[in-house]
């Protein structure tokens, strides 16, 4: 009776041993049946202070987490895909991913990223792609907007979106089609009562200053991820200072004939040797955009982008970036669709392009201590957004592809940063 008792008790820790040693594999091939709601339930271990595993190039870059029950709960109530493996296996896997033949890695992430979207506190007659995804995918932000980035509240946050925002204090370059619409009308109230608060004469020299500080936020360490028009006129804000390019009716006088000639593209971060649109009436805001008439072929049943394949040992930054179930991801336009690749800047990353047409999709570069990453396009899961159209449902789209991309910029913050191999 004795023997059995002991026997029974040696069963019973060698399966809690057992039990313990299990791992949670998170595959994000295309088994996985929701992506988006993945990179949420890694968020929210991470919360728990519980590090995550981020297998670079395995199975479209899947997550290893150690086997815990609340983990398990979380991942059904999500539903998120998941697999049990052994520490033995785990352990295997992890070896098979470290060897120098392998074109794989295993990135930690152990910490949880502080994000905040920039966002006027006014109803937008538009979405944006990146609070519907966070929403979906359970993700924590704060906006914030102007009044919080000029009293230095960026220093509170990792990471800053920005989205169809325009730079330039131009409104959108909206004038021609919406000019007498209620939403247009208030955000320019809105927007020249904000720069007043703050001692400036115009939107646009407010604008100037708020790309200037979130410029320092990204030198010294800030992650800056945008979308959109917020790409280009970010730049061109930049490269603009002391300039006006803005028309009478965005700021009350005339712009500067000779403004063109008086950028400064060493202020930029990704783009150089743009030629400015100083037509008011017209819907761009240089030739940075790469624009339906550039690329006149594309419709959206033909309209993809490729992205690279990055080695996950020499650059794991763009690898972490462009992790995916399919490396050929559906093009979406936006105001800013996508950028003229002869005019990226040579030390800026091309991390997804459209080579038939030369056009870059999506960039990445190092700006001081931090980094920034352009992406083309307003909705990944909606071709051609426009004014006043409802949201995108991402309950149809948990697999999307393009909104992948976005949550891929949200965890790089979490990772531990490895020593350079050169």
């Amino acid at each position: 009776m004795l023997k059995k008792s002991i026997y029974l008790l040696i069963l019973f820790f060698l399966s809690f041993q057992n039990v313990k040693a299990n791992q949670i594999l998170i595959p994000m091939d295309t088994e996985q049946s929701n992506h988006l709601k993945a990179y949420g339930i890694s968020f929210w271990i991470l919360e728990k202070e519980i590090p995550v595993d981020w297998l670079l190039n395995y199975r479209g870059g899947s997550f290893l987490i150690e086997s815990r029950q609340s983990i398990i709960n979380e991942l059904i109530i999500r539903g998120v895909s998941y697999e049990i493996i052994s520490d033995a296996n785990a352990n295997n896997l992890l070896d098979e991913i470290a060897s120098p033949s392998s074109n794989k890695d295993a990135m930690r992430l152990d910490k949880v990223p502080k994000i905040a979207v920039y966002s006027p506190k006014s109803k937008q007659p538009w979405d944006d792609a990146v609070t519907l995804v966070l929403t979906y995918a359970e993700i924590p932000y704060d906006v914030i907007f102007d009044d919080e980035i000029m009293t230095e509240g960026l220093a509170d946050y990792d990471w800053l979106h920005l989205h169809h925002e325009d730079f330039t204090g131009q409104y959108g370059k909206f004038y021609r089609s919406y000019a007498n619409q209620p939403w247009y009308i208030e955000q320019q109230k809105e927007y020249e009562a904000m720069a007043k608060k703050h001692g400036f004469r115009k939107v646009s020299q407010l604008k100037l200053a708020i790309t200037q500080k979130i410029r320092s936020f990204v030198s010294e360490g800030g992650f800056l991820f945008a979308m959109c028009s917020a790409t280009d006129t970010y730049d061109i804000a930049l490269a603009a200072a002391g300039v006006d390019i803005a028309a009478r009716m965005y700021d009350g006088d005339p712009a500067d004939p000779n403004a063109q000639e008086k950028l400064d593209y060493e202020q930029t971060l990704a783009f150089e040797d743009f030629k400015l649109e100083m037509n008011p009436l017209e819907y761009e805001y240089s030739n940075i955009d790469q624009n339906q008439i550039d690329r006149p072929e594309m419709r959206e049943g033909n309209d993809f982008f490729k992205l690279f394949e990055f080695s996950a040992k020499w650059d794991p930054i763009p690898t972490m970036l462009t992790q995916n179930h399919t490396q050929l991801v559906k093009g979406f336009m936006g105001q800013t669709t996508a950028y003229k690749k002869k005019l990226v800047k040579p030390d800026v990353v091309i991390l997804g392009e459209n080579s038939a047409i030369d056009e870059a999709r999506y960039l990445h570069g190092i700006y001081g201590k931090g980094f920034f990453t352009f992406y083309g396009g307003h909705d990944p899961e909606d071709y051609q957004h426009f004014v006043g159209e409802p949201p995108t449902d991402l309950n149809l789209h948990p697999n999307s592809p393009g909104y992948r991309l976005i949550l891929n910029n949200i965890l790089f913050p979490a990772a531990k940063k490895k020593k350079k191999k050169t």
